[in-house]
């Protein structure tokens, strides 16, 4: 198994993240007629096996790693025009993670099982708020 990691461009913290989530929900997922999300990159991953249904996307907003989401699967997808795509289709539920910091990079990266960050308790309201200052302090 192995996992992905994404910039998340033009999203500023995880709460616009899940307005943005909410907002196209009613077209995200419209060519798969369920209630997925939809992130189109331009190429497959050579790895696409070890992750449909098995890994995560986690998503770095403003310089930190913050939440993931489920990837179920991996669909390719061309254009009109004939380009190739890969669809990455994800669980609807974003799930917060403890903030792990993330130089900026283009495209995607994979990330080790071993070197993901753990999911946070949702029942915590304080709890980002501190892991995200234990990490910037190099704490965590």
């Amino acid at each position: 198994m192995i996992h992905m990691v994404k910039l998340c461009v033009g999203i500023s913290s995880f709460e616009e993240l899940e307005s943005y989530r909410d907002e196209r929900a009613h077209w995200w997922g419209a060519d798969y007629g369920e209630d997925v999300h939809v992130h189109r990159t331009r190429m497959m991953p050579k790895r696409a096996a070890e992750m449909a249904g098995k890994s995560s996307i986690y998503w770095v907003i403003a310089g930190a790693i913050v939440c993931r989401q489920v990837i179920e699967r991996l669909q390719p997808y061309t254009d009109a025009e004939g380009k190739d795509y890969c669809d990455i289709i994800m669980s609807p539920n974003l799930i917060r993670t403890v903030p792990y910091p993330k130089r900026p990079f283009q495209g995607w990266r994979y990330l080790e099982p071993k070197d993901a960050p753990p999911d946070i308790a949702d029942n915590d309201d304080n709890s980002s708020e501190i892991a995200a200052e234990l990490a910037r302090l190099g704490l965590l």
